[in-house]
């Protein structure tokens, strides 16, 4: 019984992105609600703005596990242009949703982020987004295995993500070190907040590419 379930969740790439993007959809929507929660408690345009990116973030993943599993295994050129065209749709939207990070992110780097975290709990979030990048990066390099341009986007999200926690755990950690922060923390803080918003807006677009190349019969998209 226990291996009949275990080869249903984990037999395969495809169907375990799909279980681990289920687990993702529930994390960012509890993420949304409790942002939105800060947001309008404290009337805190970072938490509102980062609650509205997982809220869109959410329903993404919800989009693109659905269409997977109505879709299924069919290779007819019906459902393969059905799946192009929601990687298209879902890609473009990701693709702006990148861009509007520029607010909460700008927002960090003026140090505007609300903290209320001593260190103890600021090296655990550290430890918690080490894991989270690195199964991320891992997963990244394995999507070559599988030619389904949903499940490839899938991974391209959690990614994203991935580095956006990198973004926030460092603006984390100044904040509680340094309180308000200073000039030379401000100077770091805006390079590497701005290199990691260009590198994930870049991670989109070639995944984009890929997906389109792929579409065009050129190789299989591979990033």
């Amino acid at each position: 019984m226990f291996g009949k379930l275990k080869d249903f969740f984990f037999g395969d790439y495809d169907r375990k992105t799909i279980v681990s993007s289920s687990g993702s959809f529930l994390i960012s929507a509890a993420f949304a609600v409790y942002n939105g929660y800060l947001g309008i408690r404290y009337r805190s345009l970072w938490h509102g703005s980062i609650c509205v990116y997982y809220i869109l973030i959410s329903v993404l993943r919800a989009v693109l596990v659905v269409s997977d599993l109505r879709l299924g295994r069919k290779d007819g050129d019906t459902d393969g242009r059905k799946r192009r065209k929601v990687f298209i749709l879902t890609h473009i939207i990701l693709l702006v949703l990148n861009l509007s990070l520029i607010v909460p992110i700008s927002l960090m780097v003026k140090m505007q982020k609300p903290v209320d975290m001593t260190l103890i709990p600021a090296i655990a979030m550290a430890a918690y987004t080490t894991y989270k990048i690195v199964i991320a990066s891992v997963n990244m390099a394995k999507k070559r295995k599988t030619g389904n341009i949903l499940v490839r986007e899938q991974r391209t999200i959690n990614f994203i993500d991935a580095l956006l926690s990198v973004a926030v755990l460092q603006n984390t950690l100044i904040m509680v070190n340094t309180g308000e922060g200073s000039t030379a923390m401000f100077i770091v803080s805006a390079f590497t907040s701005a290199a990691l918003l260009i590198f994930m807006i870049t991670v989109s677009v070639l995944g984009f590419v890929g997906g389109i190349r792929q579409k065009n019969g050129k190789k299989d998209g591979r990033i």
